[in-house]
């Protein structure tokens, strides 16, 4: 996923294995008061780290600190408060990553009544792209494999996690994006008891077209890119019988998303001048790209309607694999790996289909069992119980 929109071609991925760098990965992480741990340190293996024990014991947990690590948002959480344990009124991470054949150290601190601190090695952190700027993640978990019959909610947050680690630019318009979507949603619902908010309305429409376009123009270009791994994952995966294809649904009035962006605007002015009296009288925001969704194709028909349980699994693992593939040729390693008991639920010939592909970085596995995958990926085991290393 280049910065002209172009994809380096899946096939071309072995000969320049050469001039990639040292996988990154996460050598150390401190957490205190972040979720079910109280304080604890934990050093990891640079290549496979086992983390297993009962369900609710906090394994998702620490992997969810480290793909905050890398972005400043949680996969699961809708806020910073969930992040912070019961009875605590602050919490803190501490990682050590290397990365771009550097040490880094970040640290975050959240906490209940202020916003938060991060900082890269002393530096203040404003944003998650510094932080994305030291280290990528790609996280798995079991319900990702239902993520071509999810919504299309889903499959856009799939998109968003990703592209804010590769494009600090798309992770601003998506934070402005969100703020105007919100204060146009307010304006629209309060509007019956004060009409005169209506009058804000052209500013914040202008203001969303703007923005909207920066979105429609990254998810374009990053789901060719998507589509191109994807495919190669899914054949091999299938056993070199079925074909996927992806497809990027936006507005309506967008019928070339890879047009220079003050044309796709002016796109979705019309298509909000078209929805201006509907949007009045729902009061609902109906125009834009936070409808946008990502059409699976297997064989030519729908995923969603039409594929099989397998065919979905399949399908979902594939995207996965396939972000994992971007953000490598995005910036020259391997992200750090993160799989969420996905494997217990995959059949045997997809488990090893996936510890295959993973080879090459970092990965971090959780399971309710030790199943010697430190053996057979040469690493490291914690069994974790009640938020604590045994």
């Amino acid at each position: 996923f280049r910065s002209d929109g172009r994809s380096v071609p899946a096939t071309t991925c072995a000969s320049t294995a050469s001039t990639i760098r040292s996988p990154m990965r996460l050598d150390k992480l401190t957490l205190d008061g972040w979720r079910n741990y109280q304080r604890q340190t934990l050093a990891f293996d640079q290549r496979c780290n086992v983390i297993y024990g009962e369900n609710a014991q906090g394994k998702t947990n620490l992997l969810e600190a480290a793909v905050y690590l890398s972005c400043g948002k949680s996969p699961r959480a809708h806020g910073d408060r969930e992040l912070i344990g019961f009875e605590r009124q602050d919490a803190s991470l501490t990682g050590q990553i290397f990365s771009r054949d550097r040490a880094f150290t970040t640290e975050i601190q959240l906490f209940r009544g202020k916003r938060r601190k991060m900082t890269v090695n002393g530096v203040p952190a404003k944003t998650g792209a510094a932080l994305s700027d030291v280290l990528h993640t790609v996280f798995f978990c079991p319900e990702d494999l239902f993520l071509i019959r999810a919504g299309a909610a889903e499959r856009r947050r799939f998109m968003d996690l990703s592209l804010c680690q590769l494009r600090p630019r798309y992770a601003e318009a998506l934070a402005e994006y969100t703020r105007l979507h919100e204060h146009k949603t307010r304006i629209l619902r309060d509007s019956e008891e004060h009409p005169q908010l209506l009058q804000m309305l052209p500013d914040f429409n202008e203001r969303l077209c703007r923005v909207g376009a920066v979105l429609i123009s990254y998810r374009a270009r990053y789901c060719v890119s998507l589509a191109e791994y994807a495919r190669q994952a899914h054949f091999e995966c299938s056993g070199e019988k079925e074909e996927l294809t992806l497809l990027y649904r936006t507005v309506k009035t967008v019928e070339d998303p890879f047009a220079p962006q003050e044309q796709i605007c002016e796109a979705l002015r019309r298509h909000q001048e078209a929805h201006l009296a509907a949007e009045r009288a729902s009061r609902l925001c109906l125009s834009g790209p936070h409808k946008d969704d990502v059409e699976v194709l297997i064989n030519g028909r729908s995923a969603r309607q039409y594929g099989s349980q397998g065919q979905v699994r399949t399908a979902a693992l594939s995207l996965k694999l396939a972000e994992r593939e971007i953000h490598k040729n995005a910036v020259g390693e391997y992200p750090v790996m993160l799989l969420d008991d996905v494997l217990s639920e995959l059949d045997p010939r997809r488990q090893e289909y996936v510890l295959n592909r993973i080879q090459g970085g970092q990965v971090f596995i959780t399971c309710c069992e030790n199943d010697r995958l430190d053996t057979m990926l040469h690493g490291r085991v914690f069994h974790i119980r009640n938020g604590e290393v045994l």
